[in-house]
Formats: structure tokens, C-alpha cells, sequence
């Protein structure tokens, strides 16, 4: 005959048992001895004064309470297994592919609600340091930045301390003081102008930065800035159109295969 190995408690509060098993993953790897008996100690004492409380609230609550807990577990139950079935169905049926077009209707037809809530910015910078032996020519290839220049500067870039050439793209205010740790609230407007070409040395380094385009806060936000959000704004909106055509689905057929029934 097989021999039952059962497996091994380290407590009880009244007929709840916690095994050794239960604890395995309650340890990170690499934890010292003493504060692994520390840390095993806190969570069985956690579990114990939970199952006390617990047994406390089954004698002490009142049936009306009781009844009220019970029927919203129950109810958290269904929404629970509805939302998860749902969501399944959703992922398999819901159409992921946005075209242009339809990010551009989608745009024109509500960009009236799309402002920006801080400043956007169309800028390209260098910064390296400012003993580098080419700083006259990465200076002037930088104001002229034709796509030979811009190549030239490129391979280049492996002396650069950090630089973006990406200068088409609307970037938000904020990313540019992250970037750009000069510039902050209180002096953008000395440095954040459409049209701006300047130079700043700091202790080390020297930052070469050209302004194309400033946004103010609260213009209609350009498009290509909106894109990511308004595909998947269009998704969101397919799933929901979706989810209420499930459940549709679902109601009819109950009532066309006899499951469902109101009656008179």
C-alpha cells in the first residue's frame, strides 16, 4: 500500500491548521537567518490573528450582517467570473487594427476636446564636454543640420554626453527639463522659444539647443502627439461596442433556446 505523507503543521488556531508548505515563498532568496525567523514569525502570527478575528466576527456579527456579507461575496463571485469571461472574448474577437484615416476622423471630430495641459516643444540638443576637439564643426553642422549634417553628427554621437535629433516631434514641457536639467519653471521663458538657437556651459560640458516650435498650454494638441492616445481611445470604444453586443448575444439566444423567461 502507498504511504500518506502528511504534510507538516507549524500552527493551529482552532481547527485551522498553517503548513510548512504554505510558508515556502514567504522568505526572499538571500535572506539572512535571523530575518528569515523574523519574517516566518511576523507572517504566522499575521495569519493567526486573522483566523482569530475571523472566528470572533462568525460568532459575534449579527445573522442580518452575516446574510448581508454572504450575498455580497456572492455577488463579487459572479462579477468576478462574468468580467473574466467577458474579457477573454473581448481579447479574442475585438479588432486591434487602426488605420490612419480613422485616427484622423476620430481627431477632427473631437479636437476641440483635446488640449494641451502644458507646454509642447519641437527642439534638437547636444550636450558634451567642452574640451572635444570638433566642437566648432559639431557647432556648426548643428545650426545648419542638413541630413549630411545630421548624419555627420550621428556618427559622431558616441562623444556626446546625450543629444536628440528628433527635432518633427512634439515633446511635453516636463520631459524637456528631465532632458535638459537647466532649464526648469522658473527660467523657460529665457530658454524655451520658438526659433532660439543657443549655447550654455555648465561646469563641464557645454549644451548646444535649437528651439523650432513652442506650444502654449491649452492649444489644440497636434495630432501626432495624440495618435498613440486616440488608437487606443478607438480600441477601448470597439471593446465596449463589443461587450454590449456579447451580452446581447447571450440574452437572445437564452430566450430563443427557452433558458430565459419573464414572465406575465
Amino acid at each position: 500500500f502507498p504511504v500518506t505523507i502528511r504534510p507538516k503543521a507549524i500552527a493551529r488556531v482552532g481547527i485551522n491548521y498553517l503548513y510548512q508548505e504554505d510558508i515556502l515563498d514567504v522568505v526572499p532568496q538571500g535572506t539572512s537567518k535571523k530575518d528569515s525567523i523574523a519574517i516566518v514569525k511576523a507572517f504566522i502570527n499575521q495569519w493567526a490573528t486573522q483566523k482569530l478575528l475571523f472566528e470572533a466576527a462568525e460568532r459575534n456579527l449579527s445573522n442580518d450582517k452575516v446574510a448581508e456579507y454572504n450575498a455580497l461575496m456572492e455577488q463579487y463571485k459572479v462579477d468576478l467570473y462574468t468580467k473574466a469571461y467577458i474579457e477573454e472574448l473581448v481579447i479574442r474577437q475585438v479588432d486591434t487594427l487602426v488605420t490612419e484615416e480613422q485616427i484622423v476622423a476620430y481627431y477632427d471630430k473631437n479636437k476641440q476636446y483635446f488640449k494641451n495641459a502644458s507646454e509642447l516643444v519641437k527642439l534638437r540638443y547636444i550636450n558634451l564636454v567642452k574640451e572635444n576637439p570638433k566642437f566648432a564643426k559639431i557647432k556648426s553642422k548643428f545650426s545648419s543640420f542638413t541630413k549630411k549634417d545630421k548624419k555627420e553628427l550621428e556618427q559622431l554621437a558616441v562623444q556626446f554626453k546625450s543629444y536628440a535629433f528628433n527635432d518633427s516631434i512634439w515633446v511635453d514641457i516636463n520631459q524637456v527639463y528631465e532632458k535638459l536639467p537647466f532649464i526648469n519653471i522658473e527660467n523657460k521663458q529665457k530658454y524655451i522659444s520658438g526659433g532660439i538657437n543657443f549655447q550654455y556651459p555648465d561646469s563641464t560640458t557645454v549644451w548646444l539647443v535649437k528651439v523650432n516650435k513652442v506650444l502654449p498650454k491649452d492649444s489644440p494638441t497636434p495630432l501626432e502627439f495624440l495618435k498613440p492616445t486616440i488608437k487606443q481611445i478607438i480600441i477601448n470604444n470597439r471593446k465596449l461596442e463589443l461587450v454590449n453586443t456579447i451580452e446581447k448575444e447571450i440574452t437572445n439566444d437564452a430566450i430563443n433556446d427557452k433558458k430565459y423567461e419573464i414572465y406575465k
